[in-house]
């Protein structure tokens, strides 16, 4: 899927001088232990994300491992931004199900407001908004039950220049409804509304806006989406906004920062030709903020704005221009995790694989984590390559009389039901010695069990 990248156009020529510096020895990071917001757990890493599959084809790349190491082992939101209302919904049900099947919170970021970026760079969205409306009913009847950030509508309320009085109401009330239909899908979603960002409309205006368009069915707001403010002030900021939705009986509502890029200098909004950018704090739920409930790399680092490359596309040299003499990510694991309370009965957690040591010989070897549920189940499945590398796999699972595969992800399936094989994609193939990749299918019925047989391609 193509992504957009959400661009800052009008409000950087603007604000954008009156930016400052933030860091210039490090990155600070969220205190451990300390308390945050209303959510916790780990954030989701997608492994098909750009960056990921970036690495996995080039390995000898003298900038992968930095790459590697900083920007492609961190979680990052995955942005919907096609109108593709006929599938939608299978695209947002195979992500949260890898997700769900990790038992960690997922990231989307929604990007398909009619006339979106108000005919920028990044054009395009839903052709009307009962269209849209359409759109996100679809989107929402994917999100399952269990917790997923919803960042909703990059610069859908800072940016409204382009709007009459008439078009204005239209949107307010498309990103109210919207809301509530997400929030309808899936109780336990979280969904925030454009802030924009703490150097363009004042703390006042904002709230006014999210008023407006309905943030009292929302759980707050993000801020600094694809932009360079430093995450102190991004937090000043959205204090200020929490005190002015306060004074208008709006209580309750918590930010969340976008932190991909704020780790180095500022200066002109679009970073495909600055080299003094860098990477900010690394994505996570531990804020010690109580107003904070995550800081998030919504924005990819090393997707371009479109002002040298295409809008969207990854390019390394921007990642690794971010990445470069940035920190490395914190080495402390994080905290173990338990299903929500909220899962239903019937929902079993997630089978532990077997603590298998990796075979002494070449080859690969699989093992598979069940989540299951009445009904339903999905597969998350670990391919571990053995002493030398591998060059493409082939898993076998059989599944039980009456189960039928009904979505795969990172993985092409030869079938449905009996016995299906799942083959590697063309960014997974490549395994090193000792390494993993994962592959996740879900399904009706029951779950096989926790092995499967694998071999080289």
């Amino acid at each position: 899927m193509a992504i957009l990248s959400p661009l800052r156009s009008r409000s950087a020529a603007i604000s954008v001088a009156a930016i400052a510096g933030t860091v210039a020895a490090g990155v600070c990071f969220a205190v451990s232990g300390a308390s945050a917001g209303t959510v916790s757990g780990s954030l989701y890493r997608d492994p098909s994300s750009a960056v990921v599959r970036w690495v996995a084809a080039n390995p000898g790349d003298s900038r992968a491992a930095v790459i590697r190491d900083k920007i492609a082992s961190q979680p990052q939101a995955r942005w919907f931004a096609n109108f593709n209302p006929s599938t939608v919904q299978a695209e947002v049900s195979e992500h949260i199900g890898a997700a769900n099947a990790a038992q960690q919170i997922p990231v989307l970021a929604v990007y398909e407001i009619t006339n979106r970026d108000c005919g920028g760079a990044s054009a395009g969205g839903a052709p009307d908004l009962n269209q849209y409306q359409t759109w996100v009913s679809n989107f929402s009847r994917g999100l399952g039950n269990q917790t997923v950030l919803i960042i909703l509508e990059t610069d859908s309320l800072a940016l409204l220049t382009c709007l009459n009085s008439s078009e204005l109401a239209a949107r307010n009330q498309a990103i109210s409804t919207a809301t509530r239909t997400i929030k309808s899908a899936n109780p336990n979603a979280k969904v925030y509304l454009d802030a924009g960002h703490s150097t363009w409309n004042s703390a006042g205006e904002t709230a006014n806006r999210l008023r407006a368009a309905g943030v009292q069915y929302a759980d707050g707001f993000f801020s600094n989406v694809s932009n360079y403010n430093s995450t102190s002030n991004e937090a000043n900021f959205g204090r200020a906004v929490i005190s002015s939705l306060n004074g208008m009986g709006i209580s309750g509502k918590r930010q969340v920062i976008d932190t991909s890029r704020n780790g180095g200098a500022s200066g002109d909004w679009c970073g495909d030709d600055n080299t003094d950018r860098r990477i900010g704090q690394y994505p996570t739920t531990n804020t010690g903020d109580a107003n904070i409930d995550a800081y998030l790399w919504v924005k990819p680092p090393g997707e371009a704005d479109g002002c040298r490359y295409t809008a969207g596309s990854f390019q390394p040299d921007l990642a690794f221009s971010l990445a470069n003499g940035a920190p490395n990510p914190p080495t402390t694991a994080p905290p173990t995790t338990t299903p929500p309370t909220t899962t239903p009965p019937t929902t079993t957690p997630p089978t532990t694989p077997p603590n298998t040591t990796p075979p002494a010989g070449d080859g690969c070897y699989a093992d598979v984590a069940i989540n299951q549920w009445a009904g339903g189940f999905t597969a998350s499945v670990t391919v571990t390559a053995g002493k030398s590398d591998i060059s493409g796999w082939t898993v076998t699972v059989v599944l039980p009389s009456g189960t039928a595969v009904t979505g795969t992800w990172n993985a092409q399936a030869s079938g449905t039901s009996g016995t299906v094989q799942f083959r590697n994609v063309s960014y997974n193939g490549r395994v090193l010695g000792r390494q993993s990749t994962n592959f996740g299918f879900q399904g009706t019925g029951t779950g096989p069990g926790t092995t499967a047989t694998c071999v080289t391609a």
